[in-house]
């Protein structure tokens, strides 16, 4: 991963955009010494979205089972019998 500073992004931003739209790597924005912010490309971005979706259902149907708030299939089917008739 890159890293540039501040003052970098700001005297050169279209320069390191381009680079990120042609490269995807990531890059690390410090300032005075301490990362700051992470610049990615549209594309990842959305992406990691995605995915932090999923697994923040995975998180919530893992909870809901131990917290004993979960169906059975045979249960599942019942309630859904009612919206398929």
């Amino acid at each position: 991963m890159r890293t540039e500073l501040v003052t970098t992004l700001k005297r050169q931003a279209t320069e390191l955009l381009s680079d990120l739209e042609r490269s995807r790597e990531p890059i690390l924005i410090t300032q005075h010494g301490l990362p700051s912010a992470y610049l990615v490309d549209v594309e990842t971005y959305e992406l990691m979205q995605q995915r932090m979706g999923v697994l923040e259902g995975i998180a919530r149907g893992e909870q809901a089972l131990a917290e004993g708030r979960s169906t059975s299939h045979a249960q599942a089917k019942a309630r859904l019998a009612r919206w398929l008739k």
